[in-house]
């Protein structure tokens, strides 16, 4: 199933796909004698009424909605964390000092999601910021230290995400360089990067927070996709236009971890609400007059429209929009 959040006459209202058009799930509730439909995403996955909404798509008759003239709101406008994967593409991990061998998390402000068709919004003093084409998965139920399997278990569906981020806020504003005495160097402090000489004492603190969080640095959706329709979520093509000009194709196979191990260790250390959002990481293959892919994307410079497209999960579509002021 496909399930979305639109603003219609002035609230949030559920939408789910039928013939492969958008219909009110307040409407095909109503014509199946179902009774009162979910208010909102969150309420579908906590009160667990999945099935019920099976039955309503699969015995009740709806209008079918223009899709082009909706008001997307994000599929899953409220949940109580965004958690973001950094460097889990195996295509630019490469270029990192050390591996870890664990996931690197960042968290994203539920406020900077946004829905399909509205607008990237861009301000001057941003600097250099591009697009990051990313699966993002859904939490079905509370989870905390679960295994592999059990996380595989824990996914309500799959979504698109745009993981917009900007490096001159991340590096202007979001982050600072110290030179440690030698007496307050700790091994962790250079155990993550190459030092470049027995003096260099040098700690670096880079905080993904006004980069990765400001407002409509989010976009999402249009659709969930049940889990039950992923089949192999590890291996799903990815796809990314500006202007309708192709700038990256990838596969979510190039991910350095699966989605299941990313929730299982994003489990250790947060509890995982039901509605919680995961992005895994950005699809990083270039193509054409973008051979450094996203790289290539200057959304400070280039106003247009940045397309996502994931296999079997729909399109997600955005404008740039400079707001010089």
């Amino acid at each position: 199933m496909k399930l979305g959040t639109i603003n219609h006459q002035g609230r949030p209202a559920l939408v789910a796909q039928k013939d492969g058009k958008p219909v009110l799930l307040s409407a095909l509730y109503a014509s199946a004698g179902l009774g009162d439909a979910p208010r909102s995403m969150l309420d579908l996955i906590e009160e667990g009424r999945l099935a019920e909404v099976r039955a309503a798509l699969e015995n009740g008759t709806a209008e079918p909605l223009d899709e082009a003239a909706l008001d997307w709101l994000p599929p899953q406008p409220r949940p109580s964390k965004v958690l973001g994967v950094a460097f889990n593409n195996m295509g630019i991990r490469k270029s990192a000092h050390r591996d870890p061998g664990v996931p690197n998390f960042f968290l994203k402000a539920p406020s900077c999601l946004t829905g399909h068709n509205k607008p990237i919004i861009m301000e001057e003093h941003f600097g250099e910021t591009i697009p990051e084409l990313e699966l993002a998965a859904v939490i079905g139920k509370r989870c905390r230290k679960v295994t592999v399997e059990e996380a595989k278990e824990a996914i309500f569906g799959f979504t698109i995400t745009n993981d917009v981020t900007s490096h001159g806020l991340k590096f202007g504003l979001d982050s600072i360089a110290t030179t440690r005495e030698k007496d307050l160097i700790r091994p962790h402090h250079l155990a993550w990067r190459n030092r470049k000489g027995e003096d260099d004492n040098d700690v670096y603190f880079v905080y993904h927070t006004r980069s990765k969080a400001t407002d409509t640095f989010g976009p999402m959706g249009p659709w969930i996709t049940t889990a039950d329709e992923v089949e192999n979520p590890d291996a799903l093509e990815v796809k990314g236009w500006f202007d309708g000009e192709p700038f990256a194709v990838d596969s979510t196979a190039s991910y350095r971890f699966k989605v299941a191990e990313v929730i299982a260790e994003a489990s250790r250390y947060f509890t995982l609400l039901p509605g919680d959002i995961i992005c895994f990481g950005t699809s990083a293959k270039g193509v054409g007059n973008f051979p450094n892919g996203h790289r290539s994307v200057n959304m400070h410079k280039l106003s247009g429209v940045i397309d996502i497209e994931i296999e079997g999960l729909g399109h997600l579509s955005n404008s740039v929009v400079h707001d010089w002021k």
